[in-house]
């Protein structure tokens, strides 16, 4: 597979716009002509009055850059490539990491409007949150990932919040690992991966495209779909997408309704590429939400059924905005700048978490515990930097300079109430009011300025990248009686270094790769003694080798890692306890992810992940050895694409997803069983009149299965809820 990005590679043009108009030429004329045919077929092309001509083809070149799109692989519902923090688009077997770059084409042939649909592809990842609920956390490799440790183009956040709006994006990039030097901290300091979102942009040809859905248990909805370039080369690209839905959930009495527009402007030619990205959601939901099982007994009660709602009175509403400004430019073929600006705002209001049944009996008695929250979040992102190439020798160098912002301001009041119940026959219970403000809670500063060095070698076999991040964490908190800030204002930063190597030494479809990188997550604040500790940013480490293999459109990477991740632990009992970050998670395991076409007409995405999650230092080693929370031992996902051979344009799909057994508590005494599920569907493209018309069902958990699917938190013993049976339907024209 040729790399769509070298630091070696001189600039090469590409094409970027080509026009012909013409009428078709006997193929037969234009090869004999071309080869040197006989006299008498070439004389019968030269004197025919009505011979073709074609008229001049018209060419805008640009160079290729860092920020072109990578191409899909076979089969589409993969990219070749996706963005490593700020190296910028890199080809899959040009990078160091395991990471996979999810299409647009898969996420509408999937119906998938959240990104835990999208995830549920990735055998590394489980959902950790219940579905239904009004956010999304994930858990890869181990470690959680939420969801303010999204990127959007490689800035955090700037993603909407609650369910990210799947219609805007072009691509849903994940990084698997810790990968501090390439992206920086995430703001919810998410070490287990990093997910990047890569905005639509208009494409050569026209696009205006509308669907039209079902989904149960009586979700209707529309999206639509525009797209189109204009001015001198087409260097001017506008695309427009929107989406609403209303009805009934799978949650049993719950209603849901979605709003959400996106307009993206592109500019480009020959040295700039610039865009402007803007985007509104708002998602309301009544009638109830699902619950997170907090158990205080060893007996697991048998999982209720995945449409269970826990709060029938609940109601929320989550609204973000948000406008992201980029550009780029080459100065020289050898040097470049690239900048990006961001503002978003975010308010909530309603039961949108907290939402617990507490000590759960193994009779499936619980104390709930909801929570009456309104807040807000206004983040305000950047980045900058330069990009140079140089060669000493038989070295090709390209070195990146980055530095980085993340700027964001915290507001929240809540009220909460508890009441008694039961998980199999919830009572309906009077929510808490909403509180009548939001004061200003907290203040967050994230900045680094980054260096890295790439090396190309041996004629590209052998690519080296080291480099260092410096990143500093500042953060106030403020009494929401007074509005004061409350000591001690946490002020820390830390330095972390990587380095990568990726080796070719048979040919351009097979590579090898290793890295060592870090991580970063805020340090823990103890303000119960006196005086109150502040503990530096922690540090995790990765170590990490892989090989990747890719042949003839059909790919593999196959991965072998150890991630440790420092934790707060105490010491003694009482009055007399102090605190350390002495504590250690760790995870090894070994990764296979496959993509792409097998061979014409089937196409298979997924692979298996085998762990061994570890508690290795603990309080007073009490539980030094046991398994770690929330890290089963093996995870599979395997779907199938199978176009049909007796109806052109029919294709065929199924997914089996299946996790092993997990413990929900460090003393390894609370465990949930394991699960499987299976998904099914069809599509069938087709012209109508002229039009393109594509016609899909999808039905995910295929027997209706009640299963608990994951733990949500480390430090208490909560599982999470798997989702219902859904049955989804649509219809997508273009016009």
């Amino acid at each position: 597979m040729t790399p769509l990005f070298r630091p070696s590679a001189q600039p090469r043009a590409v094409l970027t716009s080509i026009a012909l108009a013409a009428r078709v030429v006997s193929a037969s004329v234009v090869a004999g002509a071309a080869l040197g045919a006989a006299p008498a077929m070439a004389q019968a092309a030269t004197s025919d009055a009505n011979a073709p001509v074609l008229p001049a083809v018209k060419v805008a070149a640009r160079k290729e850059s860092a920020t072109d799109l990578p191409a899909a692989q076979a089969g589409g519902q993969v990219a070749r490539g996706a963005r490593v923090g700020l190296l910028g688009n890199l080809d899959v077997m040009d990078t160091p990491f395991n990471l996979t770059a999810y299409t647009a084409e898969l996420i509408e042939n999937q119906q998938a409007r959240t990104l835990a649909e999208v995830f549920a592809n990735d055998p590394s990842v489980r959902f950790t949150t219940s579905s239904g609920h009004a956010y999304e956390n994930f858990r890869v490799r181990g470690f959680d990932v939420n969801a303010g440790d999204l990127a959007i183009d490689g800035l955090f956040g700037l993603a909407p919040v609650g369910h990210v709006p799947t219609e805007m994006f072009e691509r849903v990039e994940l990084l698997k690992g810790a990968s501090a030097l390439f992206t920086g901290m995430p703001p919810g300091g998410g070490v287990g991966g990093v997910v990047n979102l890569v905005p639509k942009r208009a494409g050569s040809e026209p696009l205006t495209r509308v669907t039209v859905g079902y989904q149960s248990e009586g979700q209707v909805g529309t999206s639509v779909d525009v797209g189109r370039r204009f001015g001198p080369d087409d260097s001017l690209g506008l695309r427009l997408n929107g989406a609403y839905s209303d009805g009934e959930t799978s949650v049993d009495g719950q209603s849901k309704k979605r709003k959400f527009a996106s307009a993206a402007f592109d500019y480009r030619n020959r040295d700039l590429v610039a865009s402007l990205d803007a985007y509104y959601s708002k998602e309301s939901f009544k009638g109830g939400t699902p619950a997170m099982y907090w158990f205080s007994t060893t007996t697991i009660p048998k999982a209720p059924k995945g449409s269970a709602n826990q709060f029938p009175n609940a109601w929320g509403d989550l609204e973000s905005k948000a406008a992201i400004a980029r550009a780029s430019y080459d100065f020289t073929p050898a040097l470049s700048a690239f900048a990006a600006v961001g503002v978003m705002q975010h308010d909530y209001a309603g039961m949108i978490n907290g939402t617990h049944a507490r000590q759960i009996q193994a009779n499936g008695n619980y104390t709930g515990r909801m929570v009456a929250q309104l807040g807000y979040t206004d983040s305000l992102s950047a980045e900058a930097g330069l990009r140079a190439s140089v060669s000493t020798g038989a070295v090709a160098h390209e070195f990146v300079l980055q530095g980085s912002r993340l700027g964001q301001e915290n507001g929240s009041g809540s009220n909460l109430s508890t009441y008694s119940s039961n998980i199999y026959d919830p009572v309906v219970w009077a929510m808490p009011a909403l509180p009548l403000s939001s004061p200003k809670t907290s203040e967050v500063t994230l900045s680094s300025l980054a260096l890295v060095d790439t090396m190309s070698m041996l004629s590209d076999r052998l690519r080296l990248i080291v480099g260092l991040r410096h990143q500093r964490v500042e953060t106030t908190n403020y009494s929401s009686t007074t509005g004061l800030a409350v000591q001690p204002v946490y002020d820390k930063s830390a330095l972390t270094p990587s380095v990568a190597v990726v080796v070719r030494p048979w040919a351009a479809d097979v590579s090898l790769y290793a890295n060592y990188v870090q991580g970063l997550s805020k340090g823990d604040s103890v303000t119960t003694v006196t005086p109150a500790l502040i503990f530096a940013p922690y540090k995790t480490e990765q170590e990490e080798v892989g090989v990747k293999w890719n042949a003839a459109g059909f790919g593999n990477t196959a991965s072998l890692f150890q991630i440790t991740r420092p934790t707060l632990i105490s010491h003694g009992s009482g009055g007399d306890i102090s605190y350390s970050d002495g504590g250690e998670k760790r995870v090894r395991g070994l990764e296979w992810n496959t993509f792409g076409e097998v061979m014409p007409g089937l196409r298979l995405l997924g692979g298996a992940t085998y762990t061994q999650g570890i508690q290795t230092r603990t309080t007073d080693d009490l539980y030094n050895g046991k398994a770690a929370v929330g890290a089963p031992r093996w995870q599979g996902n395997l779907g199938t694409e199978w176009d049909a051979p007796w109806l052109a344009g029919l294709t065929l799909t199924g997914r089996v997803t299946a996790t092993s057994s997990q413990y929900l508590d460090s003393a390894n005494t609370q465990r949930i069983a394991g699960w499987g599920v299976l998904d099914a569907g069809a599509r069938y493209a087709t012209r109508i009149d002229g039009r393109r018309v594509v016609l899909r069902l999808n039905v995910n958990n295929l027997s209706n299965r009640a299963y608990y699917s994951g733990s949500f938190s480390d430090s208490t013993p909560i599982a999470t809820l798997g989702a219902a049976r859904s049955v989804m339907t649509s219809a997508s024209v273009d016009f």
